[in-house]
């Protein structure tokens, strides 16, 4: 039976040196490069300044520059941003190539950016759908495609997706959202089949509800909806972006060396609850 497992930086290690290895270590991404979509605020902000924090370089895009620019100021040393519109599908194999020759080989993958529609199903238009459509799914697997090219040939990396309640269960007027994450959910197993062989591990997060400026915006002009979502979440409180953050360097880490295929619900038990 062959015990190697790979370290951090792609080398063969015996498990029973990783067995032994503080948690610290198992846990650390130091050598490790993170191209992180979205990644100027919110929950993208905090995924890049936890994975920076666990020794990662950081590399933030978006379509903001000035935003980019303030948010990697603000990580401070090891992280980086490049303006990049994801919905340009033509442009992501020059963005992982761009990575790869300024910050050396990608080894995390984080498609985090996405957009919302917030509309009664028989009001959404085809042009609303396919804009979500476009964002949440076309574009995340066109860049997926992308770094998995390199990753597979290299026989090692992770690539995590942002999934959402919205995939879990029904919720009213997210019709085009809802369907663009449920899609990802499948494409994680699909993915995680195909290329966990090869060393590259798929998983996804899926949030519940979490406090940005964005959320508490959406929840206080709804109240019903922001008192229904706490009822059913049995923790009674809403997640912060840092949870989101620690989830994504745990299945990054050697520490989750062994899960592919797999949608985390970091949201207080908004999933089973009743």
């Amino acid at each position: 039976m062959n015990n190697a497992v790979l370290t951090p930086n792609g080398h063969a290690a015996d498990a029973t040196t990783l067995h032994a290895a503080a948690p610290a270590d198992v846990f650390s991404l130091a050598g490790r490069v993170a191209l992180i979509t979205g990644g100027g605020t919110g929950i993208g902000l905090e995924i890049a300044r936890c994975m920076a924090t666990a020794g990662a370089t950081v590399i933030i895009t978006g379509r903001r520059e000035a935003v980019l620019q303030e948010a990697a100021a603000e990580i401070g040393e090891g992280a980086h941003y490049i303006a990049n519109d994801i919905t340009d599908l033509a442009g992501l194999d020059g963005l992982v190539a761009q990575v790869e020759a300024e910050y050396g080989p990608l080894d995390i993958l984080v498609n985090n950016a996405g957009i919302n529609l917030k509309k009664p199903a028989l009001e959404v238009t085809d042009e609303d759908f396919s804009r979500i459509i476009h964002t949440n799914l076309n574009a995340v697997f066109a860049l997926t495609r992308a770094a998995a090219q390199r990753m597979v040939a290299r026989r090692s990396g992770v690539i995590l997706m942002i999934s959402s309640m919205a995939a879990y269960y029904g919720i009213d007027r997210v019709v085009a959202y809802a369907a663009s994450k449920s899609a990802v959910e499948g494409m994680v197993k699909v993915l995680a089949s195909e290329f966990s062989k090869d060393g590259v591990r798929i998983n996804a997060i899926a949030p519940g509800f979490i406090e940005t400026a964005m959320s508490r915006t959406a929840m206080n002009s709804d109240p019903e909806r922001r008192d229904r979502a706490m009822r059913r979440t049995p923790m009674g409180k809403f997640g912060q972006p840092a949870d989101i953050g620690h989830a994504a360097v745990f299945l990054a880490s050697n520490g989750a060396r062994y899960i592919t295929g797999a949608s985390l619900p970091v949201d207080g038990g908004n999933s089973i609850g009743f």
